[in-house]
């Protein structure tokens, strides 16, 4: 016996507390790689389009399409994929999706000619699908509420993280052995995480550290699996859908500054068109750094009072309304790149408040579905029509005009993450009345 135990009893639990908060993090590491690779194999292709282009003599509506139709199947999948994994298992759906992906990135490098490289592509799309809304659902699953924001922050930076080493290894590996042995390298990176992965979690060992951390194999909550009832978890308050459309709303700002940042550079600064790239990858950065920052400083404020996340969110929101505005006006200079980095910084981090509000709104056997739903309201109300709206206001009144009023649309996200603050409460309340009567439900249908 340890001579420092007093009470042996006592130890033997801290010991496995230890041990598992420490697996904790081992899954969060592997999985945040496996987003990592997620997006490296997605963003691969901009790094080679010149030099495809150049070998296969494809036209830019080609080389669009070939981008586009990983976001489409994306869009289209996320929500009923996700739906399974929480009927599947997790950590099994992760597993496949990104085996899929990685082999689908494979068969990029093995295409001979456009259709081939389409279907690959798609394919990509259909491995990539719900692994951001399945993973982060398993990661909350296995953490202290306490610390959501700061996980679901630096979970979505994933994105902007791998999107950056995407294209910067693509280019490099590119430039030295071709474009083909770009998509081989991603495609490998991510062959070599999921063997890793597949040894080091599963879902039994997740389900026996964790207790209800795999809801696919039972019915917690007293949450049926009917798409009746699944929709009724997703929607049951005002509040969560506050959540959803102002996290949306958000991200419109973050996904047109960033898409518009290579033109706005190329055109007000003079750059080149690689050195503007290079100079916008920089903003992209900041941005994925300013969601971890943001989830974690969120935690801190609000780890006694978790309602306190609706007023980091608001928070995030109007400093970058600020920032960005201003920054947009003042003349060409390392001035406006401050304010225009110090915006982008805190732009999205509205997140990691938002996906905690999330997780806190829903049920737990339903999460990967919660987030595929939180996704999709980031994705079709702000990442996909951003750049658009930008790009139309542009042809009209010019690109500074358009990213001048752009910031703008952050006042609705205020608005929707202000009525979701002052319906919280009330909401919690009526959840907690409801899980209250599914679990007499329970006892009742146990005793009998």
């Amino acid at each position: 016996m340890d001579i420092h135990c007093i009470e042996p009893a006592k130890c033997d639990d801290n010991t496995a507390t230890a041990k598992s908060r420490k697996y904790a993090w081992i899954v969060f590491a592997l999985t945040f790689g496996l987003l990592l690779s997620d997006y490296m194999s997605r963003q691969v292709l901009n790094a080679v389009f010149p030099l495809l282009k150049q070998a296969w003599g494809l036209s830019d509506t080609q080389l669009g399409s070939l981008s586009g139709v990983v976001a489409l199947m994306v869009g289209l999948l996320t929500f009923p994929l996700s739906v399974l994994a929480d009927r599947w298992g997790r950590v099994r759906s992760l597993v496949l999706m990104a085996t899929l992906w990685s082999l689908a990135t494979l068969g990029c490098a093995i295409a001979t000619n456009y259709g081939e490289m389409l279907v690959a592509r798609a394919c990509v799309g259909l491995g990539e699908a719900a692994y951001g809304s399945v993973g982060i659902a398993l990661i909350l699953s296995i953490f202290p509420a306490h610390l959501r924001s700061t996980l679901t922050g630096a979970f979505m930076a994933g994105g902007a993280f791998g999107s950056v080493l995407g294209m910067a290894l693509g280019g490099f590996v590119a430039m030295h052995f071709g474009w083909r042995a770009s998509f081989a390298a991603m495609a490998i990176f991510g062959i070599v995480l999921v063997i890793v992965y597949r040894l080091t979690v599963s879902d039994k060992r997740i389900a026996a550290r964790y207790g209800d951390a795999q809801p696919a194999t039972r019915q917690a909550d007293g949450i049926r699996t009917s798409l009746r009832a699944l929709l009724a978890g997703l929607f049951s308050t005002v509040s969560v859908v506050c959540a959803y459309v102002g996290s949306g709303l958000q991200l419109f700002i973050m996904g047109a500054v960033i898409a518009w940042m290579p033109s706005f550079l190329n055109r007000y600064y003079a750059m080149p068109a690689d050195k503007a790239a290079a100079g916008a990858a920089v903003f992209v950065l900041l941005g994925g750094i300013g969601m971890v920052a943001c989830g974690v400083v969120t935690d801190k404020i609000c780890r006694n009072a978790p309602s306190r996340k609706w007023i980091t969110a608001l928070a995030y929101c109007l400093i970058s309304i600020v920032l960005l505005s201003i920054g947009f006006r003042v003349a060409p200079g390392a001035l406006q790149l401050v304010l225009l980095g110090a915006g982008i910084l805190v732009v999205a981090g509205t997140s990691g408040p938002a996906g905690a509000m999330v997780a806190n709104l829903t049920p737990s056997t339903i999460h990967a579905s919660a987030f595929a739903t939180l996704t999709l309201a980031n994705n079709l109300l702000g990442l996909a029509p951003g750049p658009l709206v930008t790009g139309a206001i542009a042809d009209r009144i010019g690109l500074l005009g358009a990213l001048q009023v752009i910031p703008l649309v952050g006042v609705a996200a205020m608005v929707a993450f202000a009525l979701g603050r002052a319906r919280y409460a009330r909401d919690l309340d009526k959840i907690d009345a409801l899980r209250g009567r599914a679990s007499e439900q329970q006892a009742t249908e146990i005793s009998r």
